[in-house]
């Protein structure tokens, strides 16, 4: 098949349900002889951050010398950007040949209940790619939650739980609840870093590592963020892990939440290389470049165009706290595009104060909340009153007429709705 053709097979594999197990996985796996334990790998939990952190690790990784497949999701543009080799994005005919090449597996498993999912498919691609690159290590991001995640099947040698709050109730309805199905990720005799810091959520975690053998590491401890200031394009960070500190490392990405991601991930990197310290240098150079597309992205300036696909209140509170302490503005814009799913009014309490102007909109999603729901909670929690765009598109096309040079524009509440405003910003087309 080609690559249109596998995107087609594919997108047939959406679930109309999930089964909270991992047999698919495990009967895949078996077939295919465990193409996921060719390669250790740091594997990634939490319910903010763990996409930046997988980029971060990435990174740093590639900067010890190592290969490295990296998995994460979701994708803003195409499939392709979940699966990368040493960074770059897995090419349509590796993803055709590579899907061609499970097809009968997936087919043998499908026979013996639930057919395999989208996800889970998507998940033993990569494996099966990156055993097929014989890559020195991965850097695997859960789909969501972690107990029965279908990535969970991986060589997890070191588990990150960035920080656990509520987004996806179907993994629970307290943070304790869902911190238990996160630290499912914990394998006996790992090592397991972690942001978090609430004492019930952390009881649960150090249980998890109790019964398993596995070593736990906590922000503040073994590691740190020492000092953090901005700077041109970003900010600079004092970071120590372990007795090493590396001082003023600039990192082009804005926010306590993202210097946290860099904290965490340069944490797990250490550990999993054995506790051996990256050089200075190393980590300046790998840093210095950093992206995380979608995340406190600057898409363009004069006006200042920013995106991010905050889209549940813990993230939307931590945009929130970054847009009003990393940039400066006569008018604040924001195009607030969300999901139905999703705690809308969470979103909208955390963000909508910020703004001068107000447009809401909907994603092209099946699941998109209609924007006439956004502008009557907008009214409601804060009493703004928003203008409606039919189209995202639109929504940015506004924003852009209504912004002067000093005036900013925000386009947040899903990655869905960052995706849509980055292809016309960007032209991506």
């Amino acid at each position: 098949m080609d690559f249109a053709e596998a995107l087609r097979a594919l997108d047939d594999r959406i679930p109309t349900r999930m089964a909270p197990d991992l047999d698919r996985m495990r009967a895949l796996s078996e077939l295919l002889d465990h193409p996921e334990r060719t390669y250790p790998s740091i594997h990634i939990t939490g319910t903010n951050g763990k996409t930046t952190t997988a980029f971060v690790a990435t990174a740093l990784l590639r900067a010890a010398g190592l290969t490295v497949g990296t998995y994460t999701s979701p994708h803003l543009h195409s499939v392709r950007e979940r699966i990368a080799y040493d960074g770059a994005s897995i090419g349509e005919n590796d993803f055709a040949e590579a899907l061609t090449y499970l097809e009968p597996f997936l087919s043998q498993v499908d026979t013996l209940g639930t057919r395999v999912t989208y996800f889970e498919t998507l998940t033993m691609l990569a494996e099966v790619w990156f055993a097929e690159r014989a890559v020195d290590a991965a850097v695997v991001e859960v789909g969501m939650g972690g107990t029965w995640d279908a990535t969970n099947l991986v060589d997890g040698r070191v588990a990150v739980i960035t920080e656990v709050t509520i987004d996806h109730p179907e993994l629970g309805s307290t943070a304790v609840q869902i911190a238990g199905e996160k630290s499912g990720i914990i394998k006996a005799g790992a090592i397991c870093v972690t942001g978090e810091h609430d004492t019930e959520v952390l009881a649960v975690i150090e249980g998890r590592c109790r019964e398993g053998g596995a070593e736990l590491r906590v922000g503040g401890n073994g590691f740190a963020l020492e000092a953090r200031e901005l700077a041109v394009g970003g900010q600079a960070l004092d970071l120590r892990v372990g007795d090493r500190v590396y001082e003023q490392v600039f990192v082009p990405l804005h926010g306590e939440r993202m210097a946290s991601d860099v904290l965490l991930a340069l944490a797990s990197v250490t550990a999993f290389l054995g506790d051996r310290p990256l050089e200075d240098d190393l980590v300046r150079q790998a840093l210095a470049t950093l992206r995380s597309p979608g995340r406190m992205e600057v898409l363009r300036r004069r006006p200042l165009l920013v995106a991010d696909g905050a889209h549940n209140p813990d993230a939307a509170r931590s945009l929130a706290e970054t847009m009003a302490s990393a940039f400066i503005w006569d008018r604040l814009i924001v195009v607030l595009g969300m999901l139905g799913d999703k705690d809308v009014a969470g979103v909208v309490d955390q963000i909508v104060p910020l703004a001068d102007e107000l447009i809401v909109t909907a994603p092209r999603s099946q699941r998109a909340a209609p924007a006439e729901r956004l502008a009557k909670e907008a009214l409601r929690l804060v009493g703004a009153e928003a203008r409606i765009a039919a189209t995202v598109e639109g929504a940015v096309a506004q924003a852009i007429e209504l912004a002067g040079e000093t005036d900013a524009i925000l386009v947040t509440g899903s990655f869905t709705t960052v995706a849509e405003a980055r292809a016309v910003v960007l032209g991506l087309g």
